[in-house]
């Protein structure tokens, strides 16, 4: 009876090189921490995940105590407004990160756009609302204080639940209608195509939201 060798498993073939191999802080971001999973609607909970970005800063400011009211900051001796930079931050991080872990998400799932991604809607609604919240109106005087407030996306501009409202809505609508260029923007590669759309239906809402805080919202 000639001997046979029997096939070797490689260690890449093992579970727990399976599981190495897996990406899972892309995953973590680009399921925005599990809102990916849920079953029903994920993309609205992603849009949820970006109301909660956009409110928490302040909130963070206010819990560690720090007295913003009439705050300012100054760089080259021009005034400048420092939570509206912490939002601006925030924008750049969440799309940048959502860039990546979209493009390993995608790669690792094997689909162009998976459907458990929701780190795109995160970054388009919340640059909803620092668009269309934070471009004054200038003719209107700013407003420190709202009795309705739930927080300020800068020192003057509050985050009241019309302005959630609205500016959920409306990013909502164009995020599922996308209107020129935001299908044209899916066919950027990678994670690219995957944020870029939601941008773009961002952008969209956020002209919505000024508009109606214009008109008197």
């Amino acid at each position: 009876m000639s001997a046979s060798a029997e096939p070797q498993a490689s260690a890449g073939d093992s579970p727990t090189a399976a599981a190495a191999r897996k990406p899972r802080f892309a995953l973590f971001v680009a399921t925005a921490c599990g809102l990916g999973y849920l079953p029903k609607a994920p993309g609205t909970w992603g849009s949820l995940g970006g109301l909660l970005i956009a409110m928490l800063p302040v909130w963070i400011w206010l819990f560690t105590d720090v007295h913003f009211n009439g705050a300012s900051a100054s760089i080259l001796g021009r005034a400048i407004d420092p939570l509206l930079c912490v939002q601006c931050l925030v924008a750049i991080a969440v799309a940048t990160i959502g860039v990546w872990s979209a493009d390993r998400a995608a790669s690792f799932w094997g689909q162009k756009d998976p459907q458990r991604v929701v780190i795109d809607e995160v970054s388009g609604q919340h640059l909803t609302l620092l668009l269309g919240c934070a471009i004054p109106q200038w003719w209107k005087a700013a407003q420190t204080s709202s009795g309705s407030s739930l927080g300020f996306i800068t020192m003057h501009s509050t985050l009241n639940w019309k302005y959630l409202l609205v500016g959920f809505i409306l990013f909502r609508v164009f995020d599922i209608w996308k209107p020129f260029p935001a299908r044209q923007a899916e066919s950027l590669p990678g994670g690219w195509g995957i944020m870029a759309d939601d941008w773009v239906a961002g952008i969209y809402a956020a002209i919505g939201l000024w508009i109606a805080r214009a008109a008197g919202l």
